[in-house]
């Protein structure tokens, strides 16, 4: 039987990945900026062609992806 106490702080511990597992994060979680300001720019812009008038936001938001380790096409 463990004679340590669980906490807010530790309760969980042993669930959670170590090592390079931990290291990993999802696509969702990162970028956040780059993609927000992607988004409002292809709803919001009143081009003809709005993929081609965010095309500099796109290319951030991929390049920013890119230093987390995930592939856009």
């Amino acid at each position: 039987m463990s004679t340590t106490s669980s906490t807010s702080a530790n309760m969980g511990a042993e669930f959670k990945p170590a090592g390079e597992a931990a290291e990993k994060v999802k696509p969702c979680c990162v970028c956040k900026d780059e993609k927000a300001a992607r988004d409002e720019c292809m709803l919001f812009s009143n081009a003809p062609d709005p993929q081609q008038d965010c095309q500099n936001m796109v290319t951030k938001y991929k390049s920013c992806m890119a230093g987390f380790g995930f592939t856009i096409p």
